[in-house]
């Protein structure tokens, strides 16, 4: 070895630990999320997320620990690890029960699907790139950003975007347009997909942890509306869920309404009580609908850990 090329090999070698060290960093946040997500359909989503950084983590690692590069090898990992970072997304689309078990089957399936090319180049052609379709590539690209505009519009929207653009860096060498040979090694646009996705997994799972502990803080009266008692489990749910879900449990509450005759409509800001203030007398049955429908996401021990209040809101 050279020594010209000693200060090459330490800055690859630190940005490789940098990115391994931030890697771990979100997965420990994943892991954090699967606990304050509990008793809801997201769980299985923060398990793919941890199950992805910590695959990250294990290439990143590799790669400082070795003497030298190797493309081929790295462009396999990278593919596995691409498979599953769009797993939690896909996860997520398909979170309702009682289905939301046999989806991660599927979700499986298609990680298994995206990481074949790895699989083929390591068995039947040794030493070789992955051969990647285009069509898998935009694909790729494709789930990043439907996971990104699932949680754009809701509190979370800037760890979403964080994340999101750690993915698409990390992804650079199977976008679309770029030659793979080419763009491998990329060392310095890994760390900074690592750091991009470390923070923005911090960022979510501290404002987590902060809506967590005001939601068991918080207590409405006894004459609470229904809106003081849907909202917090609502804007939760859109939290932990994304927009998509909360939009379809939104349109579904509205055609109850609409076909009852309540004054009250719910949109992805919360619900908007109209009417009379003082005629309580469609105040149980919406508040047992809007349970109803939670309830193909949630369990009741986590709407009451969002403000829940058992004994006014409607249980059969």
């Amino acid at each position: 070895m050279c020594s010209s090329d000693l200060p090459a090999l330490s800055l690859a070698f630190s940005l490789a630990l940098v990115a391994c060290l931030a890697a771990c960093l979100a997965a420990g946040c994943a892991v954090l999320a699967a606990g304050l997500v509990r008793g809801s359909t997201a769980v299985p989503a923060a398990w793919w997320a941890a199950a992805a950084c910590l695959a990250f983590a294990t290439e990143s690692g590799g790669r400082a620990l070795a003497a030298a590069a190797d493309p081929a090898g790295s462009a396999r990992l990278r593919l596995v690890v691409l498979a599953l970072a769009v797993c939690p997304a896909m996860s997520l689309l398909g979170a309702k029960r009682p289905q939301h078990g046999v989806w991660q089957l599927i979700v499986a399936t298609l990680a298994v699907v995206l990481a074949m090319p790895a699989l083929s180049a390591w068995l039947v052609r040794p030493g070789s790139l992955p051969d990647v379709h285009m069509l898998e590539r935009s694909f790729l690209v494709l789930l990043a950003l439907v996971g990104w505009m699932n949680f754009v519009g809701t509190r979370n929207g800037l760890s979403a975007t964080l994340v999101t653009a750690g993915m698409l860096a990390v992804m650079r060498p199977f976008w679309p347009w770029v030659e793979t040979d080419a763009a491998l090694p990329q060392d310095t646009i890994d760390c900074l997909g690592a750091c991009l996705v470390g923070l923005g997994a911090l960022l979510a799972a501290a404002r987590a942890a902060v809506a967590s502990r005001r939601a068991a803080a918080h207590s409405p009266g006894a004459t609470a509306g229904p809106a003081r008692l849907i909202d917090p489990a609502f804007l939760a749910l859109r939290e932990t869920l994304g927009a998509a879900w909360a939009l379809r449990i939104a349109e579904r509450f509205d055609a109850i309404a609409t076909g009852r005759g309540w004054p009250c409509r719910l949109s992805f800001h919360g619900l908007d009580a109209g009417g009379d203030p003082l005629d309580q007398s469609w105040h149980r049955d919406a508040l047992r609908a809007f349970r109803a429908l939670a309830h193909r996401f949630v369990t009741d021990g986590w709407l009451v850990r969002h403000g829940w209040q058992p004994e006014q809101g409607g249980d059969a």
